[in-house]
Parts: C-alpha cells; structure tokens; sequence
C-alpha cells in the first residue's frame, strides 16, 4: 500500500514538474495585443510640434575652439573649448549668440541644422548686455531667420519654448512658462542685466545663447544663465529681453559696437557720494562742449576748504537713479540725440533740467 502511496505522489509531482517547464509559445498571435487607435493630438500638441518644426532650422550649434601650446614640443594645437546655442539673425549670415559663449575663442565655428558647419568671425559684442553677433559665409537658401517678436508686454503664466544644445544633445526642445518679470542678473563684466524674463523651461550647458519664443513661434529673449547650484537646471532659467536684443543687434551690425547715450558728464564713485551723505549721483566733472555744460549742469569743485558739491542726479524722466549702473540703464532706454529731464539736487534745493543724449564712446 505504501508503494501505490509513493507511485502516486511521485505521479503528481512529475506532472507538476513538466506543466512548470512547458516552453511558451513564441506564436506572436498568443502574445500579441490589439492596437488601440491614439486618435487626433491635442491643439497645444500640434502648436508645439510646429513651433518646433518652423524654429528649429534657425537654431544654430556654437563650437569656441581655443589655440593650446605643447609643453615639451611647443607645437600649437587647437581643442574644443566650450559649446553654446545661438540663432540665425538674418539671410546676410549673423549669428546672434551669448558673449560668454565666445568670450575665449581663439576660434569659432557654426553648424547649422542641416549638419553642415562654418568658421564664424566675431561682427562685435555687448559684454555688459552678454549679447554677441558672428558672421558666417553660408548661402541665403541655409539661411532661415527667427521672427522677431516683443518683451514689453509678456505677462507671467504665458507659455514658452526654448530651443538649443544643452550639453552638446543639437536641437533640443524644452517647455515652460514666463515664471517671473524683472529679474536682474550679472554680466560677465559684473555689470547688472535688468528686466531680464524668468522661465522654468529647463535650460542646461550648452543652452546659453538659443532662443526663448513665444506660443506664436516669434523670439522673445536669448536664453543666458540659469540658477543652480550643481549647474544644471533647477527649475529657474534667466533670458535676456528680445527688446533689449532687438536695440543692441542692430547697433553692433551697422557700427561693431553698441552707441551708447550719455550727458557728457564724468560721475564721482559711489564711495565719496556716501561719504557726503548724498543720495544719487554726484557730477564730478562737466565736460567742455558737451549737452550737459550747455543745459547748465555743475561739477564739483576742490577748494582750500573742502569740496562744492555739484549737482546730484536723482531721477531720469521721473525714475529714481542711486548709482551709476541705474543711471546709465535709464539713459540707455533711450536714443542718442533724445532729451531727458534730469531731477537734480542743487544747494539743497530740487531743480529739473532737459538734456539732450550725446554719443559717448
């Protein structure tokens, strides 16, 4: 009996052992599930594919090689030193990038998004606004400019798109929203950008000078820096205004340089203005032939005694000014050969006084 017992649990067990290691199927029809349809894409879907589509040729690929001497052959040999965004200004051939991109070039180069690459020169630059423009030889036809659109009336929520390099990866699109207006970065020089646009669309290395654009597919600001400690994207990118671009660009075209408004004035430090217990910007000098020596402007004279202090500026137009970056922030909205009122402190009294902008180099 014990042996019919054995036999049968030893039965059992063999048909458990061979069900176990039945092999499966491989008839894709036994595996294989039916397709469900995915259906039209969503309206927002089919704008961000055609922004993308329509923007993406004008994005261009920023190599900055940088010239290396052999310590033991003292050959000279070129390397790769950084790569950057930028984007394609017009048919002529400029190129509209970050200056920290190519501040330390000893070379440059292009690729466009058709993968061919040009040696690029530098046209000029703007370091205190980071705003640089090259020039490539490519034919009209490789050529497709951004359209341009407007900073001033962004408002915050409104979608955006930037497109760029980030670490080396071509033509990467990211999403976001204007997150905040008014933001104020630094410059390579030190100087204070102001009225920059504040996106949570990420923007890593390698985005720095491509395009941040509008729901309509139209730049709105150059792509510049971003706040993270570990220096990847932490959710707050910075791009510097496309109106501010638009009034640079064109300048460093035509001219190499950006012209820049002035009063024709020399402006004491910050130092001895608050050693005076002054607020604003104390004339130091008027210098002879200029717009200001002709509107009446005082400098500060040195006597025996001490110092007579000159005028103080205090408002541009009715905006505040506490130093010198505000000061020539407020003159540089404005053209040369444009007039301001200047709000001016004199023996203690408030005066106004209209000055017409001068060129100043």
């Amino acid at each position: 009996m014990k042996l019919i017992y054995l036999l049968i649990i030893a039965g059992v067990f063999g048909w458990l052992l061979f069900q176990t290691f039945q092999p499966v199927s491989r008839d894709p029809k036994a595996i294989s599930r039916s397709v469900v349809a995915r259906g039209d894409l969503a309206g927002d879907e089919k704008n961000t594919i055609d922004i993308f589509r329509n923007a993406a040729p004008s994005v261009v690929y920023i190599t900055s090689i940088a010239v290396r001497r052999n310590l033991f052959s003292l050959n000279v040999y070129e390397i790769p030193q950084g790569t950057g965004s930028g984007f394609i200004w017009d048919r002529q051939g400029r190129i509209v990038t970050n200056y920290h991109v190519i501040s330390d070039a000893s070379r440059l180069e292009v690729t466009l998004a058709d993968h061919s690459s040009w040696k690029a020169v530098l046209v000029g630059a703007v370091p205190d606004r980071d705003i640089a423009v090259l020039q490539i030889s490519a034919p009209a036809d490789k050529l497709s400019p951004l359209a341009i659109g407007e900073s001033k009336n962004l408002l915050v929520g409104q979608k955006v798109f930037a497109i760029g390099n980030p670490f080396g990866l071509d033509q990467t699109l990211t999403t976001g929203v204007v997150s905040a207006l008014g933001r104020e970065i630094t410059a390579v020089t030190g100087r204070t950008i102001r009225d920059v646009i504040q996106t949570d669309a990420a923007i890593n290395p390698g985005n720095s000078g491509g395009p941040l654009l509008d729901s309509a597919g139209r730049l709105i600001g150059v792509n510049t820096a971003i706040y993270s400690p570990s220096g990847a994207s932490s959710g707050i990118g910075f791009a510097v205004p496309v109106g501010e671009v638009n009034r640079v660009v064109p300048q460093i075209i035509s001219q190499g340089k950006l012209i820049r408004p002035g009063l024709g004035i020399t402006l004491a430090n910050r130092y001895l203005t608050e050693d005076l217990g002054l607020e604003g910007v104390l004339v130091l000098k008027v210098l002879p032939g200029s717009t200001a020596e002709k509107a009446g402007l005082r400098g500060t004279t040195q006597v025996r005694d001490g110092l007579v202090v000159g005028d103080v500026i205090l408002a541009v137009n009715g905006k505040k000014v506490l130093d010198y970056d505000m000061l020539r922030d407020e003159l540089e909205r404005h053209e040369v050969g444009e007039t301001v009122i200047l709000s001016l402190l004199r023996d203690a009294v408030t005066v106004e006084v209209e000055v017409p902008l001068e060129a100043m180099n």
